[in-house]
């Protein structure tokens, strides 16, 4: 389970576009120009186009074979076969300048590897030291559930999701360790978040400490307010509020209280980490929407919070917490099962038009629903208001921006959520986490001025309730056409289904720019090998000062004159026209036993994209479970297995094999097996074993047994 949890927070690298930048392992930088297929003279891979046989001798026939085609500096071309297309990534970086393709053959790209890496390991070093500080220091540990706890649980109105379940023991599991927990919970908005956060609360005070809930907007802070306090009614446990929507007298109380042991859950803005704020014994911290915070805020949790459990909900992580998160140095459970009855937000992306806000209203208003307008300018919020005042005479429209008096703000908002105003006018600041389930349609006015991320925070404001949502991006029409903007939009457009926060957020960090993701130097990394490679150099960095033995890719050079790996060379014995067969020799090939296939055929996985994504998940195995999983993935996906495939795996399995026995190079010319291990070849009494298997498909198997009984 816990294998497979990392494995699905990871960012997929493979869907690859014509005209996107990709990263070679080998060559750097270049630019994927798409999928050919080239002419090969039959029994030749292409390597590069000086390699190509352009008019081939009476014997050889020419036989297509698909390949990435790569463009360098220079116009250099590089063709890469489709089973090494696992050294081919896409480019992600971290700026808004795409960087400059490689000159294939300087040593630049090298150069620029080795760098990052060493930068990256000091950076991965500076991380789990304060990791190492975390666990070093004894924590509480929280004692298992109390009676109340699993009575207060099954007061929780709907079904969790399994999602759901799983992230809540897993922080249950983390409170009762004894060191402190920093758990983060990514979930998209909606689904759940809240209540784990509301269960590990109410764990907390049966302990008897002092919880904190912080949240970046008075608004949330106010709805969280309300939620808990309406979760835990039949309890005796005293929730109080710090923000500013509390008079001074207020605040004054409540900190007297948190000082004396009085409040047992405080929820509030970062007013809570104000110097004043004392705590009698505070054991949990719950930090909402922890992408709204700055980072001045983190750095002061991080020092205030050192040794109490921290629970941390994102719906859009920030990149940061997404590479700690991908290099398992923070404990993450991701929610991804949409809640019961979820329909996704239908998402309209149009040019300015006041004909289509007018039906949107309309149609809103007649299913008795509220509708939220986002105008992002309170310069011209007014005007705003009047316009759709105009349009719509009959709707009550109200105004909500983060410059009003707290007072007004809160009675505006209160309105809205009783159902007395039908249209909010408004600034972003009902982007996180407001839970209105009446407002099921939100128009974006000017959308092309928001990130990726706050997009998709906005538009999941609405459709939290059974009724279908609607989501109006609105562009100036000039701008319907150009740049980045239209990118963004594309992309929240395509990953309109619910749980897309994640693809999302990636997509943002190339988009927008991820400069302050892991401070400057690092980002400039990020830049110079892009962040597949980074993310691997982290992981890397992370199991070597672990004292872990890094699981890297499998090393192992294989050279089987046996076997094809490609499909263009593959021919089966042929038939000559008198019918008879006509055999190797007699095509002028060296005389072998016929060669066995060992690649994804065509016929087998016949979308291109896909067979990539294949190659790439078989070249990322690195253990026996893995290929085992592998195996029965792609049985339950593309149907029983080829011979081809399945001699693909036992080349695998012989890699697996040489790796664990230190074989660096396993090479096999006419039976005569050599073995390479540090530098030297392995001889049996002072000859290179040989194969003596009957058939020539059970030679696979025999270099495993040999390789196995070094």
């Amino acid at each position: 389970m816990r294998r497979a949890e990392r494995n699905r927070a990871q960012i997929d690298f493979s869907e690859l576009n014509e005209g996107d930048l990709v990263v070679h392992l080998e060559h750097g930088i270049g630019r994927f120009l798409g999928l050919l297929k080239l002419p090969v003279a039959e029994g030749r891979a292409p390597a590069s186009p000086a390699s190509l046989e352009l008019r081939p001798p009476e014997k050889t026939r020419l036989v297509e074979t698909e390949v990435l085609a790569l463009e360098f500096a220079e116009e250099a071309k590089l063709y890469v076969p489709l089973e090494q297309a696992y050294l081919v990534s896409r480019y992600v970086g971290a700026g808004k300048k795409s960087p400059p393709l490689s000159s294939l053959g300087d040593g630049k790209w090298a150069r620029a590897k080795i760098k990052a890496a060493a930068s990256i390991f000091d950076y991965a070093g500076k991380m789990l030291a304060i990791q190492a500080e975390r666990q070093m220091h004894p924590g509480y540990a929280f004692a298992p559930d109390t009676k109340w706890q699993a009575e207060f649980e099954r007061s929780f109105p709907f079904r969790e999701t399994p999602d759901q379940m799983k992230a809540i023991i897993d922080t249950k599991i983390d409170m009762e360790r004894p060191r402190p927990m920093d758990r983060l919970i990514c979930g998209d908005v909606g689904f759940g978040k809240t209540e784990v956060a509301v269960r590990a609360a109410f764990k907390g005070v049966m302990a008897g400490k002092q919880v904190a809930v912080l949240a970046p907007t008075t608004v949330l802070a106010q709805q969280h307010f309300e939620v808990f306090r309406q979760r835990m009614l039949d309890y005796p446990v005293r929730i109080e509020m710090l923000s500013r929507f509390r008079s001074q007298s207020e605040q004054k109380k409540v900190l007297q209280l948190l000082r004396e042991g009085g409040v047992d859950i405080v929820i509030g803005t970062h007013r809570l980490i104000s110097g004043d704020v004392v705590f009698k014994d505070l054991g949990l911290v719950v930090i909402d929407e922890e992408q709204r915070f700055g980072v001045l805020h983190k750095e002061k949790f991080k020092e205030l919070f050192k040794l109490v459990d921290v629970l941390t909900l994102s719906a859009t992580p920030i990149p940061r917490t997404l590479y700690l998160s991908l290099v398992g140095v923070k404990d993450m459970s991701t929610i991804e099962t949409p809640p019961l009855n979820r329909l996704p937000v239908e998402t309209v992306v149009s040019a300015y038009d006041e004909r289509i806000i007018r039906t949107a209203i309309d149609r809103e208003l007649e299913r008795q629903g509220q509708v939220f307008f986002l105008h992002n300018r309170v310069a011209t919020i007014e005007r705003a208001r009047d316009r759709i005042v105009h349009l719509c005479p009959q709707a009550r429209v109200e105004i909500g921006h983060g410059q009003m008096d707290a007072d007004e703000l809160e009675a505006v908002m209160a309105r809205f959520i009783a159902g007395k105003t039908d249209v909010l006018v408004c600034t972003t600041i009902i982007e996180s986490g407001l839970d209105i389930p009446n407002a099921n349609t939100i128009i974006i006015d000017r959308a092309d001025q928001f990130g990726l991320a706050d997009l998709y925070q906005l538009r999941g404001r609405v459709g939290r309730a059974e009724h279908k949502a609607y989501a109006y991006l609105l562009l100036p029409r000039e701008m319907m056409t150009i740049g980045a903007a239209r990118k963004r939009i594309s992309a929240i457009k395509q990953y309109s289904s619910l749980g897309a926060g994640f693809r999302i957020a990636m997509r943002d960090l190339e988009i927008r720019g991820a400069g302050s993701i892991l401070g400057t130097a690092q980002s400039g990394h990020i830049v110079a090998v892009g962040f597949d490679l980074y993310c691997q150099l982290l992981k890397q960095a992370v199991t070597q000062l672990k004292g872990e033995k890094p699981r890297l890719r499998l090393d192992v050079d294989l050279q089987l004159d046996f076997v094809v790996t490609n499909e263009a060379e593959f021919v089966p014995a042929t038939k000559t026209r008198s019918g008879g067969l006509q055999s190797a020799e007699a095509l002028g090939k060296a005389p072998l036993l016929e060669r066995i296939p060992a690649f994804i055929s065509v016929a087998y996985v016949s979308d291109s994209a896909l067979r990539i994504r294949a190659y790439r998940s078989v070249a990322e195995v690195t253990s026996h479970e893995q290929l085992d999983r592998l195996r029965r993935d792609w049985r339950d996906r593309f149907g029983p297995l080829p011979p081809a495939v399945d001699n693909l795996f036992a080349l695998i399995k012989i890699k697996l094999a040489a790796a664990e026995s230190g074989v660096s190079r396993v090479e096999v010319r006419e039976r005569k097996l050599m073995l390479t291990r540090h530098g030297d070849f392995i001889l049996v009494a002072g000859k290179f074993p040989r194969l003596v298997a009957a058939k020539i498909d059970q030679y696979p198997r025999e270099i495993q047994e040999l390789i196995k009984k070094l």
